[in-house]
């Protein structure tokens, strides 16, 4: 796909791996629809790209539909969509809160959905959607019980809108990142602890996004070995939970 002139609505744009693939996909000449939740940098950011801010809390599904309705007004269409916003909790599962656990499904599962069916009918032709899912989503992992469920949705959702455009010009990409080295940890209440993996730059990410929006792929692992326990978990998953629970499967 060549991205000039490209109508991109890119989610969680105001920091980490949104704002990385916003400046990308600025730099690959497309026009930037941006949504964050952070005014003040999502309008920075805007300013710096030329893209139209949209603020807003996508734990409101009103608030999801609205942004969907604005750019459908002013644009007509969409090139590509990136749902990437998303939110963390980790700890315990019984310390969860009920209004934690409501907010965690809404903004990493419900707003995508929402969002991907008001606007698929706007898509172009060709048409990207792309998800930022979760290596969590793929293996599990202590401590995120209701972050990796919901990014495993993300993923059968994903999977399953693909099989349903199989034969349309709308394709539906999964990029599947690790750790990365964005303020997603300090906000969801707990630091990064392992020593390895050590957490990627989120250039990294956005770089893997761009290639997916570009190349039309179904699938992308960052890093690339992370295919690895995934394939273990498939073929053989009670060896990769003995593993698992032997060198630790909390982030």
């Amino acid at each position: 796909m060549d991205l000039r002139g490209a109508t991109v609505v890119v989610t969680g744009a105001s920091s980490g791996i949104g704002a990385a693939t916003a400046r990308m996909l600025h730099d690959a000449g497309a026009l930037l629809v941006l949504h964050g939740r952070d005014t003040g940098r999502l309008a920075a950011l805007a300013e710096h790209t030329g893209g139209l801010a949209l603020p807003a809390d996508f734990a409101d599904v009103a608030a999801v539909r609205e942004a969907a309705d604005e750019v459908a007004r002013r644009f007509g269409k969409v090139d590509v969509l990136v749902n990437n916003a998303g939110i963390g909790w980790a700890g315990p599962f019984p310390e969860m809160t009920g209004e934690d656990v409501r907010r965690l499904i809404a903004v990493n599962l419900t707003a995508p959905i929402e969002l991907t069916r008001a606007l698929l009918p706007v898509m172009a032709s060709p048409g990207r959607i792309v998800f930022v899912t979760s290596i969590a989503g793929r293996t599990g992992v202590a401590g995120e019980a209701v972050y990796s469920a919901v990014k495993a949705g993300v993923d059968a959702f994903a999977e399953s809108l693909r099989f349903e455009l199989a034969g349309s010009p709308v394709t539906v990409g999964v990029v599947v990142p690790g750790v990365v080295d964005t303020e997603f940890f300090a906000r969801r209440g707990r630091p990064y602890q392992r020593r390895s993996p050590r957490p990627l730059p989120a250039d990294q990410v956005a770089a893997a996004v761009l290639r997916t929006v570009r190349d039309g792929r179904a699938e992308t692992y960052v890093p690339g070995w992370l295919r690895l326990p995934v394939a273990v978990r498939g073929v053989v998953p009670g060896l990769y939970r003995r593993l698992a629970a032997r060198f630790g499967g909390s982030g």
